[in-house]
């Protein structure tokens, strides 16, 4: 262990204060106490040792000012993270005007291979805050964001470039897709259990804010000034300074926790859980299809919509493409919110009907009725979606609690709070795992029919299969539904 150098207690330079409302009695219920942790101590490197969120007085003197300042970090480099995960998605449909020869198949794998890669790095990324530190690791993390950006800037502007060239470099892209994890990971431990969901959905709604944002964005940057020429490079160059900050903020503001550890015991426990593969399923058709279908919106429209691909906005071309993640980023906390009044287990079942339908309208409504239905059904798609995936992450904590209370066995000698939090971390990852299966059951559906209804068909079946799932496991008469599941 590295030496103290300051053996006093002392407020963290540079603490800002959290913008969330203090609510007197929220951090002590009635009938408790507040404890008081060791004090409050940093060492070189910016790791704090005695830093207890549940100390009511630390908390109010420099707690929540720490705790703060690291989640405004975690949230800017998560939101990078989104971004670059997303680049792809709409570059691909820029490739074949930029020169380059590429079938349908792979333009649809260049969209999938990001969401296959970062679905996996989850797992090995929420170690690393543990490992690593919290601080350190979303340096790491957001400096890791270099590589695809620079990689795709790259390679965009040689359309000579193989093909297996340009999947590897979008493979990196899953770089972004991982720091979601690491991200959770590391700011769960800076709040009180009463402000944890909180932060936590803030955290998760700035990300997913990051896929809308790169869809806007990118189509503008290369188009802007460029006189009906592409200037492809800069979908991977403007955000290279951003990452650059972000790093040198982690770097400056953030905070490494010495407590924070891992829980490979936890996360051996959550897999034990059967409850935790049904979870996994309907997270995978929730977040799934968020950011699944955040990924082949472009490519859907400028294959459908050839017209409405781009509109025009003075010299830059702007793609519609990037209402689809914003609706499915906006809509998720509406979830949560929803769950918490209702129960997540109804909403998911509401939210997962509604897919379903709106995706068998999708599947009957041909091209020719014309673009602005597309648009419409598509996007309350994503508001489905997005209200699905709040109200499905909300269920996981709830689940494990009912579990815990109903057979002691569930857990054994593992507290259910940490076989929740580790479950959801993974079952995070295994959602993610749905932006790598649209595209490709899409790609697949072109390959077969010449279109996508086929694909569509797959769609509504497993929407239909969560409608019971979730009814005959949380709703049905005997299940969770008197439990607040």
């Amino acid at each position: 262990m590295t030496n103290i150098v300051d053996e006093t207690p002392r407020p963290v330079p540079g603490a800002d204060a959290l913008a969330t409302p203090a609510s007197p009695g929220a951090l002590t219920s009635p009938g408790t106490t507040a404890h008081r942790s060791a004090p409050l101590r940093v060492r070189p490197g910016r790791w704090l040792d005695g830093y207890d969120p549940e100390d009511h007085v630390q908390w109010e003197g420099e707690g929540r000012a720490i705790a703060g300042r690291n989640l405004r970090w975690s949230i800017t480099a998560e939101f990078l993270g989104f971004v670059v995960w997303q680049l792809w998605s709409i570059t691909v449909v820029k490739l074949p005007a930029a020169g380059f020869h590429l079938t349908d198949t792979q333009l649809f794998w260049l969209i999938s291979m990001p969401a296959l890669v970062g679905a996996t790095l989850r797992v090995p990324y929420t170690f690393m805050v543990p490992r690593l530190g919290g601080r350190n690791w979303t340096v790491v993390s957001a400096l890791l964001l270099l590589v695809p950006t620079i990689g795709l800037a790259s390679v965009v502007s040689r359309p000579e470039t193989p093909f297996w060239v340009l999947l590897v470099v979008a493979a990196t892209a899953g770089f972004g897709g991982g720091n979601f994890a690491s991200s959770m990971a590391n700011i769960t431990w800076f709040f009180p259990a009463d402000r944890k969901g909180w932060a936590l959905g803030l955290n998760a709604a700035g990300g997913n804010l990051g896929a809308a944002v790169a869809q806007l964005v990118v189509p503008l940057a290369v188009t802007v000034g460029a006189a009906g020429t592409l200037r492809l490079p800069l979908a991977g160059w403007i955000w290279v300074p951003l990452i650059l900050v972000a790093a040198a903020g982690a770097l400056w503001r953030m905070d490494n926790l010495s407590h924070a550890r891992g829980d490979l015991t936890g996360s051996l426990a959550a897999l034990r859980e059967p409850h935790f593969w049904l979870l996994a399923v309907l997270y995978t058709g929730t977040f799934g299809s968020f950011i699944g279908f955040s990924g082949v919106f472009p490519k859907l429209i400028a294959d459908l919509f050839p017209a409405y691909s781009t509109v025009a906005v003075g010299t830059a071309a702007l793609s519609l493409a990037f209402l689809g993640p914003l609706v499915g980023s906006l809509s998720r906390p509406y979830g949560g919110r929803l769950a918490d009044r209702f129960g997540g287990a109804r909403i998911t079942v509401v939210s997962f009907v509604a897919m379903a339908a709106l995706a068998g309208a999708l599947a009957v409504t041909p091209p020719s009725v014309g673009f602005v239905p597309f648009l419409l059904l598509f996007l309350a798609l994503f508001l489905a979606a997005g209200i699905g995936n709040g109200s499905t992450y909300r269920m996981i904590p709830a689940v494990y609690r009912v579990r815990a209370d109903r057979r002691a066995t569930a857990t054994g000698t593992v507290p259910v709070e940490r076989m929740a939090a580790a479950a959801l971390g993974l079952i995070a990852a295994v959602g993610a795992y749905g932006g790598f299966f649209i595209p490709q059951a899409l790609a697949a559906s072109r390959r077969a029919t010449g279109g996508y209804t086929a694909a569509f068909d797959g769609f509504i079946a497993f929407y239909l299969l969560a409608v019971v799932l979730t009814w005959a496991a949380y709703l049905r008469r005997g299940a969770m539904s008197r439990a607040g599941v």
